[in-house]
């Protein structure tokens, strides 16, 4: 446009410009373009209040699904490995210290809880199509479930559990003799907790002690057995 465009002509001129631009162009120019009307504080403190939302919402949703309650909103964990778990030591004992679901199968650690969860939408998509919504079907893939669990924590060096037993913090003298050996020698031969306590809280798939942990990561892993000291 050039310098003697009469001022009346440029102004009919970008009014047309600002009626084509879509609202999807308009949004974009809102956020990446400088505003007269919009300060930039005022921007800013609106961008930080939608940060701490969606923070603050993201984080709630993380920790509901952490709950006992939601864990056995699904019919296939209420039924079966949940009733099972409730006449275990995890779930009632002398000290009244209880193991909740997500303190075995959720990390701690935010990254490995994030990872977690996104490998858990997987288990959502078998909820939908009820891949496990018997107790037949349930049985029929205990053993692969059962499984996918011990090469977790065989890899992770029961990362988990450790969230509460220790070999360092036990004291071998208050323990029962078989269990004291036991246990200094596992801390020697490098072993983790899954090595020796599979079935803890959850009945055994019928071959379960015959089922080599080593050989099970070889397998899933096409090398050597690796456990990651996390």
């Amino acid at each position: 446009m050039s310098d003697d465009t009469p001022p009346a002509a440029a102004a009919a001129d970008t009014a047309e410009k600002g009626e084509k631009l879509s609202r999807r162009r308009r949004i974009w120019h809102f956020f990446t373009r400088p505003s007269t009307r919009w300060a930039a504080g005022t921007l800013t403190a609106f961008g930080i209040v939608l940060g701490v939302l969606f923070w603050g919402g993201f984080n709630w949703a993380m920790e509901l699904t952490n709950t006992e309650s939601f864990c056995i909103s699904c019919h296939e964990m209420e039924a079966n490995v949940y009733r099972e778990y409730r006449g275990t030591i995890h779930y009632s004992n002398r000290s009244g210290v209880r193991a909740t679901c997500s303190d075995c199968h959720v990390p701690r650690e935010w990254v490995y809880k994030v990872v977690r969860k996104v490998k858990a939408t997987k288990e959502l998509f078998y909820h939908l199509t009820g891949e496990i919504n018997t107790a037949e079907k349930f049985e029929a893939k205990r053993m692969q479930l059962a499984k996918n669990v011990w090469y977790q924590m065989k890899t992770t060096d029961s990362r988990e559990c450790r969230n509460c037993h220790n070999f360092t913090f036990m004291d071998l003298a208050l323990q029962e003799p078989r269990a004291a050996e036991r246990h200094t020698e596992a801390a020697k031969e490098g072993k983790t907790c899954i090595d020796c306590h599979r079935g803890i809280a959850h009945r055994l798939p019928e071959g379960a002690l015959q089922v080599d942990l080593e050989q099970l990561v070889r397998e899933r892993e096409g090398g050597a057995s690796v456990v990651r000291r996390e």
